[in-house]
Formats: structure tokens, sequence, C-alpha cells
């Protein structure tokens, strides 16, 4: 069933492929927005669209191509979002890599690729975005964080910095942004049924969902359920917030 929360907004959702992502995308179609999904490979972006059409044959989706650690092919992305829809309501920054390891073992190549899609790439969108959304004089940024970065882990020092700087993006751009009416706010998921949570050794899975006080891991759609929030007019007051969907997880 359709609902009209987000009708007739433009949301443009990066990593809309799968987990919170794709999620994402299919809460914020049935919500009634002019969907875009973002990702790397136009075969997985097409095949994404399928499968939600299938549920919602109404939608409104397209695809954006668009690698978020390269400058340029951002610049390419929102230059297609102006060119054909002439605004951007909604950014949902959602694209993001895991790449682990002690801090002996930490090499060069990981942090670059880490940071450049975790943290410059939320740069550049924010960047992109803001500007899309100040010709309009309203917008939401939405940037996926972690509760990696607001408690830290062994072992996830890369990872949790570059989720760390996106706090500090976050509420950065929230001040900077108000003027124009755009708002900036962030989610720091917790352990979410996601193809990188599945990803993790077995003790190790079984580690992270004892820690959980709800007792059990979390779903994308309970993250997409907060993007609508942010994304939507329920939240106009609402900027600068850094919001934990973990369950009551301890780390």
């Amino acid at each position: 069933m359709m609902s009209v929360m987000l009708d007739k907004k433009i949301v443009f959702i990066t990593g809309a492929v799968r987990g919170i992502g794709y999620a994402s995308a299919k809460v914020f179609a049935r919500a009634g927005a002019t969907v875009l999904l973002g990702g790397r490979y136009l075969e997985k972006i097409e095949q994404a669209i399928d499968v939600i059409r299938q549920q919602l044959p109404d939608a409104e989706l397209a695809p954006i191509l668009c690698d978020v650690s390269d400058e340029k092919s951002v610049k390419t992305a929102f230059q297609k979002i102006f060119s054909t829809y002439k605004r951007l309501d909604v950014l949902l920054a959602n694209a993001g890599v895991l790449n682990d390891a002690l801090i002996g073992m930490v090499t060069t190549e990981q942090i670059r690729e880490v940071f450049g899609v975790n943290t410059f790439g939320v740069l550049y969108c924010s960047q992109y975005a803001s500007r899309l959304m100040a010709r309009t004089g309203a917008g939401s940024i939405i940037l996926i964080s972690s509760i990696i970065a607001t408690n830290g882990n062994k072992g996830q020092a890369v990872y949790g910095g570059s989720k760390a700087a996106v706090i500090g993006i976050t509420k950065s751009l929230a001040k900077e942004l108000a003027e124009q009416n755009i708002r900036v706010n962030a989610i720091a998921p917790g352990f979410i049924d996601t193809d990188m949570a599945r990803s993790i050794p077995v003790d190790k899975f079984r580690e992270r969902l004892d820690s959980i006080k709800l007792g059990r891991i979390g779903q994308p759609e309970e993250v997409a359920n907060v993007a609508l929030f942010l994304a939507s007019d329920l939240s106009s007051y609402v900027t600068g917030q850094i919001i934990g969907v973990d369950g009551g997880m301890l780390i």
C-alpha cells in the first residue's frame, strides 16, 4: 500500500542495491517519493528496480550510476539529477564499505578505500546535494554512520574512524545549512541483518547478537523507517542529530 508521506519528493539514495539502501528505496517508494537508486553497476541497479516494481508497480524509480569515492562520478550523477528533475529534496548517503583489520595489519590501500567511500563520498554527495537543495530553499540530508563510530570496537579503527568523521560532518553541516532550511542528520545503526553483517565469522556473529538488549539482529527496514522519518515533514524541527538504531546494543 502506497502512502503520501513523501509525495512528489525527489530522493537520491547511494548504495541502493542492497542492505539498508535497498530497504530504504522500497520504504521511500511506498511513501510516494520518486526514488533515484545510486550504485556503481547499472545492471545491479536495474535488477533492484525490477524487484521493487514487482511489489510496487506504481513506484517512481530511476537508476543513477555513481561511485561516491570519485568526485567526478558524483558530479556527473548530480548533473543528471538536475537536468532530469531540476531539484533534490532528500539525500540518503548510505554507500559504505567495511574492511577490518587490527591496526598492525592495516594497509594504506585499506585506509584509502574505506575513507574514500565512507567519508569522502559523504562529503562529495553532501556538497552537490546541498547546492541543489539551496535552489528550492529546503531539503533533508541523511548520512549513515555506525555504532562503531560512537562506541569504537577492536580491529575497527579504520571503519570506526571513517564513520566517526560522518558524525562531525553531520553536526557541522547542520549548523552551516540551517539558514537555507536544509536539515542534516545521521543514523548510527547497530547490528543489522545485511550482507555486510553476514560476512563475519559465526562466533563473532553470535557474540554481536548476545550484546543486543532486544535479543535479535535489526532489520534493514527498521533503519529505513528512521530514514523515512528524517526525510519527511514529521522531523521538520530535527537537525544535527545522531539517531542510534541498535536495539540497545552494547560494544
